[in-house]
């Protein structure tokens, strides 16, 4: 899945497991470099596989998911194919060298991790990212060829005999490059031949949203009822392109899970989540993540050329227990609405995903395509907004209770005329 897109001048956009919108970058490293890079292709898949990488039981260990930007002149290039990865060159490191973590991939491109021993630690001591120029299919007519490298020093202090773990999102940003890191789980300097079960949290993941599920305790059920959770808070989401703004939502979001015959509820919280997209003639995609939320995406897509709906959602996420939940539906059917106008919806709405997973939307304003300006256009409301609609229910059920009461009187009449004319 290697992935090349155009981004706003002077930005880097995240191409998985993104930063809020997107972050600025440097074009300094590359003058004269005026790159025309392609469309952007069509909405990205759940991000890829993990990659894994050790040499022997006691070698530095190393699963992570990472993408890579790099700024030339105004547009951005992102790498996020690792499917050809290979490890030559890592090392277990010994009494007179220090392990490291080699990983070459796409045509040129190599990140390099090396590790060093202090004390009663151990040190993420650098990181080297070095990108090809020269390969066309990644960076189509640049003027300047060649492999460039970008060194950072990290100095990150791990106790000995501990995984450092770090699932929320990460980035380094050096001479215009941006990396982006997610799901690291890395050990060096394993002792004893056996992996450590302890771990050691980044700031990030220490903060993580706690979802806590409520057990019933009364009669056996095949499933349990969480705790009702009060109405989530309103987050405004924006996606853009070369363009500028190519799609808002605005929407508060409730999350409603069964795994394991444990039902849970969680409410996104804005100003925790970020978010990131991508805009195509027939399709978008809005990607929300956050510290315990890998992904969850929300793909519109264009119907019969004059009409937009909620096509697909693909979510992967933590659980309170550690374990990963991940759903995917792509034969959706919701927020209905014409093209060139926006889908509104103040009343709680359920998008019903699977069995096991919904999502309660509130407040929703959603425009995938054709935004102007910045702004929503007029808004198609949803038939639980549209108030115009009891009037009829309402006339309807005057009449039938009027109906009913004059059949009840005239029968009660009948008996009563009946009556007065009884044999003797």
């Amino acid at each position: 899945m290697t992935r090349t897109e155009a981004a706003r001048p002077g930005v880097c956009s995240a191409a998985l497991g993104g930063p809020r919108s997107s972050r600025p970058v440097s074009a300094s490293p590359f003058p004269g470099v005026a790159v025309p890079l392609p469309p952007p292709p069509p909405a990205p898949p759940p991000p890829p596989r993990l990659a894994e990488s050790w040499c022997a039981s006691a070698c530095p260990r190393l699963r992570a998911r990472g993408s890579f930007c790099s700024a030339l002149s105004w547009k951005t290039a992102t790498i996020s194919d690792f499917s050809t990865a290979t490890y030559n060159g890592s090392v277990c490191g010994n009494d007179q060298n220090n392990p490291k973590i080699v990983v070459q991939f796409g045509s040129g491109f190599s990140w390099i991790v090396n590790f060093t021993k202090k004390e009663s630690a151990y040190l993420i001591d650098s990181i080297s990212f070095s990108y090809n120029l020269s390969d066309n299919a990644t960076f189509p007519d640049a003027k300047e060829k060649g492999i460039l490298t970008v060194h950072d020093l990290v100095g990150f202090r791990i106790p000995l005999n501990n995984i450092f773990r770090c699932n929320s999102l990460s980035t380094l940003e050096k001479n215009g490059v941006v990396q982006y890191y997610w799901d690291v789980h890395v050990q060096a300097f394993v002792q004893n031949g056996t992996v450590s079960t302890k771990e050691f949290l980044c700031e990030k993941d220490k903060t993580s949203t706690t979802v806590v599920p409520t057990i019933s305790t009364t009669t056996p059920s095949p499933t349990t009822t969480p705790t009702p959770k009060e109405k989530p808070e309103v987050g405004s989401y924006s996606v853009n392109n070369s363009n500028g703004t190519c799609l808002l939502a605005t929407m508060g979001l409730q999350l409603n899970i069964t795994h394991n015959k444990v039902a849970s509820v969680i409410n996104i919280n804005p100003n925790t989540t970020d978010f990131t997209g991508s805009c195509q003639p027939q399709t978008a995609l809005l990607r929300l993540n956050s510290s315990n939320i890998k992904y969850l995406d929300f793909v519109f897509a264009v119907k019969n050329e004059n009409r937009f709906y909620l096509k697909e959602v693909n979510v992967s996420m933590y659980l309170v227990n550690g374990s990963v939940f991940s759903i995917a539906n792509n034969n959706l059917s919701y927020w209905d609405a014409p093209l060139g106008s926006s889908y509104m919806c103040n009343k709680e709405q359920t998008v019903s995903v699977s069995g096991a997973f919904q999502i309660n939307t509130f407040d929703l304003r959603v425009q995938p395509f054709n935004v102007m300006e910045g702004k929503y256009s007029t808004a198609q409301e949803c038939s639980l907004d549209d108030d115009t609609i009891l009037i009829p229910i309402i006339v309807g059920a005057g009449l039938s209770g009027l109906i009913i009461v004059i059949v009840i009187a005239y029968l009660i009449g009948r008996r009563k005329s009946y009556a007065g004319y009884q044999t003797l």
